[in-house]
């Protein structure tokens, strides 16, 4: 391993919150990107600039009734720099779909435009889809069919809704609701076309930070660019981020790249995290990226990497991570490797769906670009619906909670709605005796030890109307049964047509025929209980002691490839035309990917690395200098 010189000022950096402060001046303001890598103490740098600020400018923004604006990637972020903050009301810390709302709200007349022009614009290339259309007897044309219908009504009610609504936190199914898309493509549509709404984001927060830049959408990410550039003498945008940890597909693929001249660029270089030998391989990892290297603390401790390379065929891989941790103990003198004491970290969503049961529901829906990002936060309103109304009900009724079933009928149910109950008031019993049995209905379905697909949930509740359906769940609930049946026959076979609408819907219809029972493991994963977590379930956390497992053949993933990245495996032709193209490639994804989970450590390291080869993989990490020859180990 090289020598290395280790900075002896830890506080090197403060020159870079100082340089912030300049930037957030109300008086001179200037755009900034900050570049923070991993344990760099970014959300420390949020909340020193914005005492700073408060501190300079707390009576000029209260004489100007103005507030300084916050963006976070979870609520989690949110609530952590609200409270450092004291709960301060100059400050509006919000995720990005709360801030975009904060912003529309009430434009009710420009929503309504907006929407008829998009849904016109949808029916007309749907329409244009079904001209073409060889077969009007696939399944493909019957559910096109169906969306322009539904598509149509919606247009045709548009002009009844007085008021739109929106939760950022809930399922918005009613008429007069906008989904979580709608809300960010209006957003950057009116920040981009309007000045009146660029006056309004200026006027009301003159200083807009947002942290994880690399991970907000590109649309809005370029709205907020074009109000800067037309109001820089009176508006600055502070971004946080660091694309090695860009993580989510819609992000700004070339954030931090050709910005204006002006606009400042501090970087951070130190990291509080991790120890020294740490930090000199997620270095290494990313030197091939970029020039950005971290220096660790002076008063922090070597610590200790090791990489286990085994064979993909191994049997019982459970059983040999446990070797390798007990391998951690001998190696670091920490009992914690054998205590529970270890963060298990694996780098693609397969395979934890494999490990824990919900492959099957996960898989289609994950392929389908447009749905994953919703599927892995836990957003997607088809999901929702079954984890947030149906799953609760179902678990009540086990339970013989009959109160907590009615109240789940109560807040959801529209057969007992206020306004349909306000509607029909000498028919309230019937209502209620309704909705009893459209639950009793819906519970059949278990009956004898039966397990149902998610697809018999959705037509039990469409036939009932216990509940409302979300989204695209309408066009395939909304089939016959003969319909339905051609549709689970024809689901593996392949239609002339794959624009976006109708791959949605057969993603869901393969989803739709799985069971039922895979929900309660994927609840489990993507609300952070499981045994082990992807990088995305750790961004910005850390841990003592990590261990990152990294599996081509359980992934199953198409974006990430280790053995791509390793060598054991060549570039494809599609790999070599993204590179010259400029463009992101599976190597690419996959180095951000080790390069997060690597960095959450603050102690211990180890890799679990199981390859077709290797041989090739412990070639590779020797000849990229990332591991010492006394830090691979090719057996447990």
């Amino acid at each position: 391993m090289s020598a290395e010189v280790f900075i002896k000022d830890d506080d090197i950096d403060k020159a870079v919150d100082a340089q912030i402060g300049k930037c957030v001046d109300l008086s001179q303001p200037k755009s900034f990107f900050l570049f923070a890598g991993a344990g760099s103490g970014k959300t420390r740098s949020v909340v020193n600039c914005l005492r700073d600020l408060r501190k300079e400018s707390a009576s000029q923004l209260r004489l100007k009734g103005q507030r300084v604006g916050v963006i976070t990637y979870t609520n989690a972020a949110r609530d952590e720099i609200e409270e450092r903050l004291d709960h301060d009301s100059l400050i509006e810390v919000s995720t990005i779909h709360s801030f975009v709302w904060s912003l529309i709200k009430g434009f009710n007349a420009d929503i309504r435009l907006w929407l008829k022009e998009n849904l016109r614009s949808d029916v007309e290339k749907l329409q244009g889809l079904q001209i073409k259309a060889k077969s009007h007897t696939t399944k493909t044309f019957s559910d096109r069919a169906r969306s322009i219908l539904s598509k149509q009504e919606r247009l045709a009610q548009l002009d009844q809704i007085r008021v739109f609504t929106y939760n950022p936190n809930g399922e918005n199914l009613g008429k007069d609701s906008l989904n979580h898309s709608e809300v960010i493509k209006i957003g950057a549509s009116f920040l981009t076309d309007k000045p009146t709404m660029q006056r309004i984001l200026v006027n009301r927060f003159p200083v807009l930070l947002i942290d994880e830049s690399q991970d907000t959408n590109k649309l809005l990410m370029e709205s907020f660019f074009a109000v800067q550039k037309i109001w820089e003498q009176q508006f600055c945008l502070g971004l946080f981020g660091d694309m090695m940890q860009r993580i989510y597909a819609d992000g700004k693929p070339d954030l931090g790249r050709n910005l204006p001249p002006d606009w400042a660029r501090p970087a951070k270089t130190i990291n509080h995290r991790s120890p020294k030998r740490i930090i000199r391989l997620i270095n290494k990892i990313r030197a091939a990226v970029d020039e950005q290297e971290q220096k660790p603390r002076s008063d922090k401790e070597d610590g200790w990497v090791r990489i286990f390379i085994l064979p993909s065929a191994a049997e019982g891989k459970p059983a040999l991570e446990r070797k390798a941790a007990n391998h951690m103990q001998t190696v670091t003198g920490d009992p914690e490797w054998q205590n529970n004491g270890v963060k298990t970290l694996i780098l693609e969503h397969h395979m934890a769906a494999h490990r824990m049961g919900f492959l099957p529901m996960f898989e289609p829906l994950y392929k389908q670009g447009t749905l994953n990002i919703g599927l892995l936060d836990g957003s997607l309103a088809g999901i929702k619906f079954f984890s947030d109304q149906v799953l609760p009900l179902i678990r009540a009724q086990k339970a013989g909670d009959k109160f907590k079933v009615a109240a789940i009928v109560r807040k959801f149910s529209p057969l007992l709605s206020k306004e349909t109950l306000k509607a029909n008031p000498e028919k309230q019993s019937e209502q209620i005796l309704k909705a009893r049995k459209a639950v009793e209905d819906l519970l059949l379905l278990w009956t004898e030890g039966k397990e149902p697909r998610f697809v018999d949930v959705l037509r039990s509740v469409q036939k009932t109307g216990l509940f409302e359906i979300p989204g695209k769940l309408q066009t395939i609930a909304a089939r016959s049964e003969e319909e339905q049946k051609a549709a689970e026959e024809s689901i593996d076979s392949t239609t002339e047509e794959s624009e976006e609408d109708s791959s949605q819907i057969s993603a869901w219809d393969k989803m739709l025929i799985s069971e039922f029972a895979q929900l309660e493991g994927y609840i489990e994963y993507i609300q952070g209980c499981a045994d082990f977590d992807t990088h995305q379930g750790v961004k910005g956390l850390q841990f003592p002691r990590v261990m990152v497992i990294i599996d081509d053949e359980s992934a199953r993933g198409f974006l990430f490839s280790y053995e791509k990245l390793f060598g054991v495996k060549g570039k494809t032709k599609t790999d070599i035309e993204h590179e010259q193209a400029g463009e992101e490639t599976g190597i690419d994804r996959t180095r951000r990917l080790l390069y997060v989970t690597c960095s959450r450590a603050q102690q211990s390291l180890a890799i679990v690395c199981y390859s077709a080869n290797p041989q090739a993989v412990k070639q590779h990490v020797l000849s990229e200098g990332w591991f010492g020859d006394d830090e691979i180990c090719m057996s447990v």
